[in-house]
């Protein structure tokens, strides 16, 4: 069974009625490419197909390599969870030679590179990803050295399934990319007479603030913006409320605020922001935020609305906040990298997997 509601286009409009035509939540149709579908929830008989590459899905697959060397009396990494075990005490397993504890990581590795080929070619089944030429593979699961590796045997793997696709990884910073895309999604008359915009990425595992340089000067494409301050905040750690985390937020871009104030930087009265799910045109989440604390998808609960209202204006012009899907918004950081192809897509890995296609129009 597919689930498919973004190509339906599900939603009805009420705050995007007030929002200039060029800029409404959950854009698909920008200047210079079409946003095919994202947040598809492809199912088998295991459940959602997505589930089985996530990075969740490695470290649980992980504790299963481990549960059974511990029936047989060993497990070479210790007592600790796998859940639990940071992605750089992986990578220092990864480097010792010619260990039981790297031989049981490399094992796991290669399941997974199994798991991740077999979703792609399921999404490349998709009418969403038909003739999609190139992936782009995000999240922050591939700026580990266990990530990466994984990658590049998926993507060894794909030819051998007669999969025609390639992979590649994000040109920047994962932590960038999630704020980058939005510089694609501003409304355009808030991009002349600004040096910068905000922007949040909001995860299941990780939340970013951060202020986005245009630079239009250097490049009119706005292929040379760049990230200039940027705040992270693990919240899964603390586990916040719906509401702590919603009060954090305004906190954390107030302070960017504060930040281009002293730096002299002029701020476009415009806010970003990128989040998990499927977004309807009035800005709601229809489904998809259940990585998210508390109940996103609560008829009233409307995340535009709520940081609108405390931050109402930025420079003394009132705010315009947008929200939409955070792999799409990722993949779209890659936008001046992806003119050599037709159709391209992204798959973020990270606490879920989020993903999401484009088709570039003709120039």
């Amino acid at each position: 069974m597919l689930i498919d509601d973004v190509r339906r286009g599900e939603g009805k409009p009420l705050l995007c009625d007030r929002l200039p035509l060029a800029g409404v939540h959950g854009a698909r149709e920008l200047a210079s490419v079409v946003v095919e579908g994202y947040s598809l929830q492809l199912r088998d008989e295991d459940g959602f197909v997505g589930d089985q590459a996530s990075q969740t899905a490695f470290r649980d697959l992980l504790e299963r390599w481990r549960q059974r060397r511990r029936r047989q009396g060993n497990d070479p990494l210790g007592g600790r969870h796998s859940r639990k075990m940071t992605k750089s005490a992986l990578d220092e397993v990864l480097g010792r030679k010619a260990s039981e504890a790297a031989d049981v990581v490399h094992g796991v590795i290669e399941e997974f590179a199994e798991e991740l080929a077999w979703v792609i070619g399921r999404f490349m089944r998709h009418p969403s990803w038909k003739g999609v030429e190139r992936i782009v593979i995000g999240g922050g699961f591939p700026e580990s050295d266990v990530g990466e590796r994984a990658i590049l045997q998926t993507a060894a793997l794909l030819p051998d399934m007669r999969i025609s696709v390639q992979l590649g990884r994000l040109g920047h910073a994962t932590d960038d990319g999630g704020l980058l895309g939005w510089v694609y999604l501003v409304p355009p008359s808030l991009l002349e007479g600004y040096d910068a915009i905000l922007a949040l990425d909001i995860g299941g595992t990780n939340v970013r603030c951060g202020i986005v340089k245009m630079r239009m000067r250097r490049a009119p494409d706005l292929s040379r913006a760049k990230v200039i301050h940027r705040e992270k905040w693990r919240h899964a750690d603390e586990r916040p409320s719906r509401k702590a985390l919603v009060e954090r937020l305004v906190e954390m871009l107030e302070e960017q605020m504060r930040y281009c104030g002293r730096k002299g930087i002029r701020l476009a009265p415009f806010l970003g922001i990128g989040c998990p799910g499927l977004i309807r045109k009035d800005g709601s989440i229809a489904r998809g935020a259940q990585n998210l604390p508390g109940d996103w998808e609560s008829e009233n609960f409307h995340l535009p609305s709520r940081l609108g209202k405390r931050i109402p204006t930025i420079g003394g012009e009132p705010t315009v906040v947008l929200i939409h899907n955070d792999a799409v918004v990722q993949g779209l950081s890659e936008l001046p990298f992806m003119r050599d192809v037709k159709r391209w897509a992204v798959l973020t890995i990270g606490t879920g997997l989020g993903n999401a296609s484009y088709c570039n129009k003709a120039p």
